[in-house]
Formats: structure tokens, C-alpha cells, sequence
């Protein structure tokens, strides 16, 4: 059985599901796609369906390879060149093959490029879990200043975050909606906007039918800043439970953590579910067997 995990022995959750696999029996490899088209190898048939790679040594055929567990997406590295036309040519080539390839693979995705491919639209995923009749926040994404400072007057209080992710969330100010400073902002770019929600996070892990919930305690905006927050394992309604499975299913996810504002009247607000989220301080502070259910997914 083999099984490769997209990504690098830097990351540490890579590293630890590497070994966790090594120690099952498993043959593992990684596949930093920035190696590509440098190091490592692909081919494939469209007409035959044969294909396969090249990971140093080790010469695979897709139908070697059990699943691909994705952790971290490096697209690909092309050398500067003298010409930069034929480096744009070579950059957009490489990047073909290997989308091309991710999507090929018959083998088991956790989780797939067309997932990860969702989870790049945010403001699509939200619609999506609103057409599943879970609640989600009032929201707005703008480069229209109007439009930004109506919709933060009309709330209490409202946050912004990138529309792409990848910043902590924070609190809209006067300062932030001063037309001079606005305007020039929009400008750069739109931002996402949504009403702040009172209440308390709480993270649910789901891993094929299994779901892990815990109550994040921490006095920060965003508890991905607080690195003392208090992780404590929360059984959640079956209600939320269902609406769990029906997220992970309709964002073509195999696993997930999605975030929840809890409300004091005890409504739950979807925020987010991400394809590839960390997990190794959650599963060592709760006791879930996350990595053992990964495992699970991977090998059969």
C-alpha cells in the first residue's frame, strides 16, 4: 500500500501523519509539489488512463497509490529565466499537468483538489451551507464604500477578514471607515465584512461519519492568536451533528474543522469549514482520536 501526503517534512502536521503511517505499516511518501517540475516526474495517458509519477527512486503508477492525504499545496517552482515569456509558458504548463494529475488520480483524496478549489471561494461556501438551512452571519463582500460603511452602521459591531483568508480577523473602526482611508482601500482590494457574533467558538473536527466538537475559551477576537485558549470537548446536538456531515458533504470534503459561534440563546453560526486544517495541539488537549480516524480514512 502506498500512500503519499502532499506537502514537506517541515510542516509538522505532515511529519507526524508520515510517521503515524510508517509505524501502521504503511509506505508513505511525501509529494511537495514544489519540486515540480524540477525533481520529481509525472505522466499520464488521457486516452489509456495510465499514469504515474516519479518520486526520486520510486516509480509509481496510479493505481499503486491507496490515497493522498493533503496537507499543503505549494504549486509548482519554475527558475527565473532570461526570457521571461518562456518562464510564463513553463510556469503555466507545469501548473496544467500538475491540476490536471491531482484530478486524474483515481486514488482516494482526503481531501480533493475540487475541494480545495471551493474552500479558495469563501463567499461561495457560505452560499452553499445557507442552501443547506444552516445559519451563517450576516455578511457582505465589497469594494463599494457605500455599501462597507451601510452595512457596518447597521450593525452593532461588525469584523473583516480577507475575502481569500489567510489573516486573523478584526473589529471595523471609525478609523477603518474614514472615506479618505476607504476609499484608497477599496481600491486595492474588497474585503469581506460580517456581523460579530456574541457568543462562544467552537470547533468541530468531522472525519468521514465521525464528528469531534470542543468549546474553544479564549478572550481574543480570533483564538488562532491565543495560543493559551482552553480546548474543552463539548457534546454538541444531534441537530449540529447532521448539519456537520451535510457541510462536509456539500463542500466535497472527506474531513474538516468547522468553526461555530455558539449564541447565548443557543443557536449555532457556521463561520468557516477548511480542507486542511491543524489539528495536533486540538487532538493532544481533547483526547480525540483524530489521527487514529485518519488513518482510518487513508488506509481503507
Amino acid at each position: 500500500m502506498n500512500i503519499l501526503i502532499l506537502g514537506n517534512a517541515e510542516d509538522s502536521h505532515a511529519a507526524h501523519i508520515k510517521q503515524a503511517l510508517t509505524q501502521a505499516g504503511v509506505t508513505a511518501d511525501y509529494l511537495d509539489t514544489a519540486l515540480f517540475p524540477s525533481q520529481i516526474k509525472m505522466f499520464w495517458q488521457p486516452d489509456t488512463q495510465i499514469g504515474g509519477l516519479i518520486l526520486g527512486e520510486r516509480r509509481l503508477n496510479f493505481t499503486d497509490i491507496k490515497s493522498v492525504f493533503w496537507r499543503q499545496f505549494s504549486g509548482v517552482y519554475i527558475p527565473e529565466l532570461q526570457d521571461d515569456e518562456q518562464r510564463r509558458i513553463a510556469l503555466n504548463d507545469s501548473m496544467s499537468t500538475l491540476r490536471s494529475l491531482l484530478q486524474a488520480c483515481p486514488c482516494r483524496w482526503v481531501n480533493s483538489w475540487e475541494a480545495y478549489e471551493f474552500h479558495k471561494e469563501k463567499p461561495l461556501q457560505l452560499k452553499a451551507v445557507k442552501q443547506l438551512g444552516v445559519n451563517i452571519p450576516a455578511t457582505l463582500i465589497a469594494n463599494d464604500p457605500q455599501a462597507i460603511t451601510e452595512f457596518a452602521q447597521s450593525h452593532e459591531k461588525v469584523i473583516f477578514k480577507p475575502v481569500y483568508g489567510g489573516a486573523h480577523t478584526q473589529l471595523v473602526t471609525e478609523f477603518h471607515l474614514d472615506p479618505k482611508r476607504l476609499n484608497l482601500a477599496v481600491k486595492i482590494s474588497p474585503v469581506t465584512l460580517q456581523e460579530y457574533i456574541v457568543g462562544t467558538n467552537i470547533r468541530s473536527y468531522v472525519i468521514a461519519d465521525s464528528v469531534y466538537s470542543a468549546e474553544i475559551r479564549s478572550a481574543a477576537l480570533d483564538f488562532r492568536e491565543d495560543m493559551e485558549a482552553e480546548l474543552i470537548p463539548k457534546e454538541v446536538p444531534e441537530f449540529v451533528k447532521q448539519q456537520c456531515l451535510a457541510i462536509t458533504q456539500a463542500l466535497k470534503l472527506q474531513w474538516t474543522a468547522i468553526d461555530w459561534r455558539l449564541k447565548p440563546t443557543g443557536e449555532y453560526i457556521f463561520l468557516e469549514a477548511n480542507p486542511s486544517p491543524m489539528f495536533l495541539h486540538f487532538e493532544k488537549q481533547t483526547g480525540f482520536p483524530i489521527t487514529e480516524q485518519l488513518l482510518k480514512l487513508l488506509m481503507h
